[in-house]
């Protein structure tokens, strides 16, 4: 076990600079007791520290609640991911073309890997790699929200392990497991509403009180998502314009403009589709009746209500997915967005350039074979002209805006000869599991686009207001100039960038995706 030297009394307030006892990494004292972690299996100087508690267990009367905060004392062995929440595991279509590898990452990717899964599943995860930032609780912190559209997803996948990015940049890596599909977000009537992202919230308070004893400074936080897990994270900035937390916020593949949701009359009427389903009514109060059930039965009876049109073959909305409440969720984003109704904090956002490479294939599990103009319309509706948009009404407020595209497109990542960099392969950058995911090696120029992206996370989380500008020559976004970043173009490793009418001309004409809701 290494020791090291901790030279300022970090763990306390603020006093006297004096000299501290020698602080253990591999056991950390938090406001819930002793977290004792160990070392991460292949990034040997990077302390893991899984399945840690952040909320109590949602069971019995806080099903279908509000998260409350976790109250038990003692000492934690943080040895294992704790569970993943409630969801069936997706099945995978043999789409035509398929690579040897193909299976093997959509399982991880769609969290069909054969993950335990509870719905004791309140967890987070932290990396962190001693340095003298540690011992000063001075190391920033990067905080993931996963994606799987509210419906599935967890923290146990090569695409949210966070040991390697934790091991090359100087910073603390998080992932957080929230409640998904009907347990996060049922549209009872009477029962609480967003739940899923009260969980996020809670998760991140729970951080901003203890990430000190693990090296980390909580006014030092970014919040990051992919795919609903950006949208989550743009959400963010609304629903907290005066309370955020963190201090800068990236969104990955999604955004408050990317996808349509359920009407809360859609929502209800899946409830109750779903209770008469399990033998607890049509009508009326049936919340005491479902928190009565096994889990497993309300899960397996939930993945049969049928999802919603998306407005798009590309695109289907989950039958239970956040909706409109006018406190975490709001109806009118464009309208907010427009009079600088959110957080005035950085915001660093993107996409991929072949989104759709990946979303055909569940449209075509679902028998609906997409032409390559509607693949087209759907990358700008869902993609491009959201990320354009936000950026635009971000600078107009004076927020420090960084965008990219994404080009990437690996062998170890191909799902078929011309998936091309489809939606979640940002991640194999960010985080670096593109070989554990595949199990195919990366080539030289992938691992420089690692390096590289990871060090743009790193950059944003240490300093969002000029750590890409100062180190990385990457400008800030204005919508006349040519600060549109793109990455890995034909593969070669580097940024190139691009004025934004290059990819967002014709986003006059889209109608984007959020702003069609399903009735």
């Amino acid at each position: 076990m290494h020791v090291f030297l901790t030279i300022t009394c970090w763990l306390y307030t603020f006093t006297l600079t004096i000299a501290a006892p020698a602080h253990s990494y591999e056991t950390v004292q938090t406001q819930n007791g002793a977290i004792t972690g160990h070392r991460a299996w292949s990034a040997d100087d990077v302390w893991e520290y899984l399945g840690i508690p952040y909320a109590q267990p949602p069971l019995g009367n806080l099903r279908f609640a509000a998260p409350q905060k976790y109250s038990v004392k003692g000492p934690y062995k943080a040895a294992n991911y704790g569970y993943d929440c409630p969801q069936q595991a997706a099945t995978q279509p043999m789409f035509p073309g398929f690579t040897p590898q193909y299976l093997r990452i959509l399982s991880y990717f769609t969290n069909a890997a054969g993950t335990n899964r509870g719905e004791d599943c309140l967890t987070l995860n932290i990396w962190a790699k001693p340095s003298q930032k540690s011992a000063n609780a001075d190391k920033p912190v990067y905080i993931l929200f996963h994606g799987g559209r509210f419906a599935g997803g967890g923290s146990n996948s090569p695409f949210a392990n966070g040991q390697h990015l934790a091991n090359s940049e100087d910073i603390i890596v998080v992932s957080v497991n929230y409640r998904l599909n009907v347990f996060g977000f049922p549209g009872a009537p009477g029962a609480d509403t967003n739940i899923g992202l009260q969980d996020q919230r809670l998760a991140v308070e729970w951080l901003q009180e203890n990430i000190a004893a693990f090296g980390g400074n909580s006014r030092h936080m970014v919040i990051a998502g992919q795919s609903s897990g950006g949208v989550a994270v743009d959400w963010w900035s609304y629903a907290y314009e005066r309370n955020p937390i963190v201090h800068g916020l990236m969104s990955t593949s999604g955004n408050a403009f990317s996808f349509p949701m359920n009407s809360p009359q859609k929502q209800e009427y899946n409830w109750y589709n779903l209770t008469t389903a399990v033998g607890c009514g049509s009508s009326g109060d049936t919340l005491a009746c479902m928190r009565g059930l096994p889990w497993e039965m309300i899960s397996l009876a939930a993945a049969k209500i049928p999802v919603s049109p998306g407005g798009s073959p590309v695109r289907s909305t989950p039958p239970f997915y956040p909706m409109v409440d006018e406190k975490l969720v709001f109806s009118d984003y464009l309208t907010l967005a427009s009079a600088g109704r959110f957080a005035r904090i950085p915001y660093f956002l993107g996409h991929n350039d072949y989104e759709q490479g990946y979303y055909v294939i569940p449209a075509f599990a679902a028998g609906r074979n997409v032409s390559e103009a509607q693949a087209s319309q759907f990358l700008l509706e869902s993609f491009v002209c959201p990320v354009s948009y936000e950026a635009n009404r971000r600078v107009n407020f004076g927020v420090p805006t960084f965008v990219y595209r994404y080009f990437g497109d690996w062998v170890n990542t191909r799902l078929y000869p011309t998936s091309g960099a489809y939606h979640g392969t940002e991640l194999h950058m960010i985080l670096g599991g593109s070989e554990e995911t595949s199990g195919i090696p990366e080539t030289p120029a992938q691992k420089d686009t690692v390096k590289l992206f990871q060090r743009a996370v790193a950059e944003f989380t240490a300093d969002p207001l000029n750590g890409l500008v100062n180190n990385l020559r990457w400008p800030r976004f204005n919508p006349t100039a040519e600060t549109w970043a793109e990455i890995a173009v034909d593969n070669k490793p580097g940024l190139t960038f691009s004025k934004a009418e290059k990819y967002d001309r014709n986003c006059s004409s889209i109608v984007m995706g959020a702003l069609s809701t399903v009735s």
